[in-house]
């Protein structure tokens, strides 16, 4: 059901967006323009179109889509802007969408994305055709089993569901569980459906990265014996990744009160194509960046996801480029400040962040050992392309 409906809307949303430029290469209009024309219609197809953003969210059952929505809310301004959340298949498709579909302007990815485009070869030049506005919120890795499963290490060879091709889980599962060298057998089916599967036994687990409260399982009723897996924050996975953790406050219906299970998270990116200044794709997007920092306060009070509260605009994102308009935003708006205190400003916020979360307490000790390794991890020097 669920899935048909996710191809409604996204038929839906490709129809409303058919009139619109393609992100990349093509640049004709769609037919509907002579038909508009004709019936004297002109100049409202131009103001439908002229500042019009449309951003890629994800599945509707992830946390991405419900940003989207909620910038829709927030920074919908017609006829100066018109922003369009879309329902899309996750972090990486998000970056195929971005690159090709008509429509597309602004996508939420994974910060783990554009070294895994660049690992298996199959976008070329990625890292200088894609930008970033900001470092978005944490997405949570939720590993959920089937009664005799205890360890990652008990997945070897079993089947388990990394949800669709081009989600989170499909990116973001598939690095941790390589370098952890976990060889589940990879299954590719909607989650949703997936969690029915494991009732009959057919899969031993799901893999679902979003942001935690998700409503696959704050919604899924509990069966005997059916638990979350910790995964470890393992020196493999210190570059992208951080620690955190799924709590009782999460999700009431499957963990017992005060109990929390260890996980991963990773990064999120609000990413733009590396539009020319002199074009109309880079104005309109300017444009929605302009909105999104002048507005950015009013996400951080109810009913908005709390969430928002971890987003600093201004940090830095190790391994990509922010997008030229954000970052001319950022200098003429931020004050002085050495790099060293700017990122342990960062750090503290993240910690703050974790602890509201239900994060462990560190020691002294794990909290500078923590923040060492968190210098490292933003000052990292990836394939940076030039500007």
């Amino acid at each position: 059901m669920r899935v048909a409906l996710l191809s409604c809307v996204v038929a839906t949303g490709l129809s409303v967006l058919g009139s619109l430029l393609p992100a990349e290469a093509q640049t004709a209009r769609a037919p509907r323009s002579a038909t508009a024309a004709a019936a004297g219609e002109g100049g409202k197809l131009q103001e439908s179109n002229e500042w019009t953003v449309g951003v890629a969210g994800g599945l509707l059952e992830g946390t991405n889509i419900r940003f989207a929505a909620e910038m829709a809310k927030v920074l919908d301004d017609r006829p100066n802007l018109r922003v369009l959340p879309m329902v899309t298949y996750g972090a990486l498709g998000n970056i195929e969408d971005l690159l090709y579909l008509r429509g597309v302007d602004v996508t939420i990815t994974s910060a783990d994305v554009l070294d895994e485009f660049v690992r298996n070869g199959t976008l070329a030049n990625i890292k200088n055709r894609i930008r970033y506005i900001c470092s978005f919120y944490i997405n949570e890795m939720h590993v959920y089993v089937r009664p005799e499963i205890r360890t990652l290490e008990d997945l070897q060879g079993k089947k388990v569901s990394f949800n669709t091709v081009g989600s989170a889980a499909n990116l973001t599962g598939g690095i941790v569980f390589d370098r952890l060298k976990i060889g589940a057998e990879k299954v590719f089916i909607n989650n949703s459906v997936a969690l029915e599967k494991m009732r009959t036994g057919e899969i031993a687990g799901v893999v679902h990265v979003t942001g935690k409260p998700t409503d696959l399982f704050a919604k899924f009723k509990p069966e005997p014996g059916f638990h979350f897996l910790p995964v470890p924050f393992a020196r493999s996975l210190q570059d992208y990744y951080v620690p955190t953790k799924l709590t009782s406050q999460d999700y009431p219906n499957l963990l017992k009160p005060g109990e929390t299970v260890e996980t991963i998270g990773v990064p999120q990116v609000l990413a733009v194509y590396n539009w020319s200044p002199e074009t109309e794709r880079y104005r309109r997007v300017s444009r929605f960046v302009e909105y999104l920092f002048k507005r950015f306060d009013q996400f951080k009070q109810p009913p908005f996801h709390p969430k928002w509260n971890e987003i600093n605009l201004a940090s830095s994102l190790p391994g990509w480029t922010r997008f030229r308009a954000a970052e001319e935003l950022l200098v003429s708006t931020r004050a002085p400040e050495t790099d060293a205190s700017a990122t342990k400003q960062q750090f503290e916020q993240w910690m703050s962040a974790r602890a509201t979360t239900g994060g462990r307490r560190l020691s002294d000790a794990e909290a500078k050992a923590l923040f060492e390794q968190f210098q490292g991890w933003m000052k990292r020097e990836g394939d940076q392309p030039p500007r």
